[in-house]
């Protein structure tokens, strides 16, 4: 390598160094430890500029092939609750939860337990636009799905339901611990201890309704994507528009089938095996 090349490749580095310094304040920890994506801007046009209809990222810069545009009339958070929404009337009914859970591979036990937890704690914030008399069938209302936005998540979603590119690349960077903390490609995967750690992280306080939500949603997420004891930045992308679940749930009518999570029994999976002839 000639002088001039790797003074050229010195400065480039002496800059990075300086640049991931600034971002670094000496007093709070954890700004080392879990640096933010410094260069989301390069491969993202206005990251930081919320996005109605559109989960913008470094793979997918006009959101995910035809799923976008065909819901390009929903916010972001919409799309990621239309799977349940079966009749598309913008109502989701106990049994949409229900049919939505069986749908993607969970056991009977497990789609009981997921209805009732998710229509007693979702039900009332999307009814309240609508009434202020509890709706009697738990029903939750798709276009307020906004209001069920809850305290201790990643920041993804904003209070109207926008979807901001810059947090997801931001989260994904900050807890993948590879080395490569900071750069717009750090590790495309995310083990469960960094998970949890993300989860703890983003804890506010005075929040027991956002602790145990966000610990319910993203363990979820995990008994659904884990493969080899992680989860892929591709697979949490598309769960956060939700073309994830239609995804899966198609996969499943195959021969081949979905063989990623637990599948806790529903699918005949366990731990990406499939060891049941037969669905539960």
């Amino acid at each position: 390598m000639s002088s001039s090349a790797t003074s050229k490749l010195n400065r480039k580095d002496a800059s990075s160094s300086k640049k991931s310094q600034e971002n670094i304040a000496s007093k709070e920890p954890g700004t080392k430890e879990r640096p933010c994506c410094e260069d989301t801007d390069k491969g993202i046009e206005n990251p930081y500029h919320p996005r109605p209809s559109q989960a913008v990222g470094f793979e997918h810069p006009n959101g995910t092939p035809g799923y976008a545009e065909k819901h390009k009339g929903y916010s972001v958070m919409q799309q990621h609750v239309l799977y349940w929404d079966r009749d598309e009337d913008g109502q989701i009914w106990p049994i949409d939860t229900w049919a939505g859970f069986r749908g993607l591979g969970f056991n009977l036990l497990f789609c009981l337990w997921a209805t009732i937890v998710v229509h007693l704690s979702l039900s009332l914030p999307t009814r309240i636009a609508y009434s202020y008399i509890p709706d009697p069938f738990f029903r939750i209302y798709v276009p307020t799905i906004r209001k069920d936005k809850h305290g201790s998540d990643s920041g993804v979603y904003d209070t109207e339901g926008h979807y901001i590119s810059a947090r997801f690349e931001d989260m994904w960077a900050k807890f993948t611990s590879d080395g490569s903390a900071g750069s717009s490609s750090p590790r495309k995967t995310m083990s469960l201890s960094e998970l949890f750690r993300c989860v703890r992280a983003n804890r506010l306080a005075m929040d027991p309704f956002g602790w145990i939500a966000s610990i319910l949603e993203w363990g979820t997420t995990w008994l659904l994507v884990q493969k080899d004891g992680c989860i892929e930045k591709k697979d949490v992308y598309k769960m956060y528009d939700g073309s994830l679940f239609y995804e899966i749930r198609d996969k499943r009518n195959t021969k081949e089938g979905w063989n990623k999570g637990w599948g806790i029994g529903g699918d005949g999976f366990l731990g990406g095996d499939k060891v049941l002839p037969f669905s539960l």
